[in-house]
Parts: structure tokens; C-alpha cells; sequence
């Protein structure tokens, strides 16, 4: 457990992660995030502000990091799409790993089912949802063209809104770099927001009436 609790250290520590590994670290991280089971304890909120925090800084070029994180967060969600088309309610049935909670798929699905096709939109802003939520549309066979325009609109809109959150919020303060700990502090209590409500939704409506 120890090397596991360094790397997540190392991962959590994101100044210092987008400062060494630049534009194309961000990318590698939110496509993993967004692609692949293993990426839903990944920074991805977070990360993106403090990429726009750098970049106002001049230490990132700003379009490269739209452009290129934009595009990698559209295709990490097709990866997801598709291994839920491939494995289909397979997936419901895998057993739990360290990387894999049926839970999380099972809370994305309901999310999907509440929310219907702006899932796709509304789960960017989501942590754990967001991993999960392409698996569930492609397990649930959502025609691929609407998941794909949904799609390309959602991964542009969160990446950008991120970024240009924290790039903004670096021109408009001085040394902001800073404080960064509490920006992240407070971007990581308003993404949890969703998740509480819909927990407590989930647990009012599984009383009995």
C-alpha cells in the first residue's frame, strides 16, 4: 500500500503535476480519467483549473491546452462508449477490484436513467460519473450519433469552462498560485455537491412511502 499512497500523493499534489508533465500530462490524465475504469479517483476538476491558473501565468500556451485537452476528453469518453457497447450488462456483473466498484457503475446508471441523454453533458462536472457514465450509455445502447453530439458538446464545454475558470481567476488575482490549495479545496466541495444530492434522492426514494 505504501508506493500506492505515494502515487496518489504525487497525483493529488496538481500544481506540481501540471508543471512537470505540461499540456500533454493534462491530456494523458483526463483521458484516462474519462476513458478508462481506473481513472475515477483522478483530479480531474481541479486539475484543469490549475492548468488555467499556469497558463495565465504563461507558462502553458492557452490554446494548445483547449484544443488538445478537449479533444482527449471526447475520445476518452468514446473509449468508455464503447467497452459498454462491447461488454453490455456483462458489466454489471464484474466482480469489484481495487480500481473497479460495481457501485459507481451502478450509481452512474442511475444518473443516466434519471437525467436520460444530458447525462453525457451533465456528468463532466461529476466526479466518479463522469468515468462511468460512458460505459453505462454504451451498455444501454444510446444510439451512437446522439451520444456523440452530446458528447463533443459536453467534453468542449467542461474542459473549457474549467481551463478559462482557472485562467481568468489567475489574471483577475494576483499570486493566486499561491493559494491554490484552497481553490482546490473549494472546487473539489462544489463537484461532491451533485453527488450528495443525488445520494440523498437515491436513499429518499428507497424508503418506503
Amino acid at each position: 500500500m505504501g508506493p500506492l499512497k505515494d502515487l496518489l500523493k504525487q497525483i493529488y499534489n496538481v500544481k506540481e503535476l501540471v508543471q512537470w508533465g505540461g499540456t500533454l500530462g493534462v491530456c494523458a490524465i483526463v483521458f484516462v480519467e474519462t476513458g478508462l475504469f481506473v481513472g475515477f479517483f483522478l483530479p480531474g476538476d481541479s486539475l484543469l483549473v490549475t492548468a488555467g491558473i499556469i497558463a495565465a501565468a504563461g507558462n502553458i500556451n492557452l490554446l494548445l491546452l483547449l484544443s488538445s485537452v478537449s479533444l482527449c476528453a471526447i475520445a476518452g469518453d468514446q473509449l468508455g462508449y464503447w467497452i459498454g457497447r462491447r461488454m453490455g450488462q456483462g458489466l454489471y456483473s464484474r466482480p469489484d477490484s481495487r480500481f473497479f466498484k460495481r457501485q459507481h457503475l451502478e450509481r452512474a446508471h442511475a444518473f443516466y436513467e434519471l437525467h436520460g441523454g444530458k447525462t453525457v453533458i451533465l456528468a463532466r462536472f461529476i466526479p466518479i460519473i463522469r468515468t462511468f457514465c460512458p460505459p453505462v450509455a454504451g451498455a444501454a445502447e444510446m444510439p451512437y450519433p446522439r451520444y456523440l453530439t452530446y458528447d463533443i458538446f459536453g467534453g468542449i464545454f467542461w474542459v473549457c469552462s474549467t481551463i478559462l475558470l482557472g485562467y481568468f481567476l489567475g489574471r483577475a488575482i494576483p499570486n493566486i498560485d499561491r493559494q491554490l490549495h484552497w481553490v482546490i479545496a473549494v472546487i473539489a466541495i462544489i463537484s461532491l455537491i451533485p453527488i450528495a444530492r443525488q445520494a440523498y434522492l437515491a436513499r429518499r426514494a428507497s424508503k418506503p412511502q
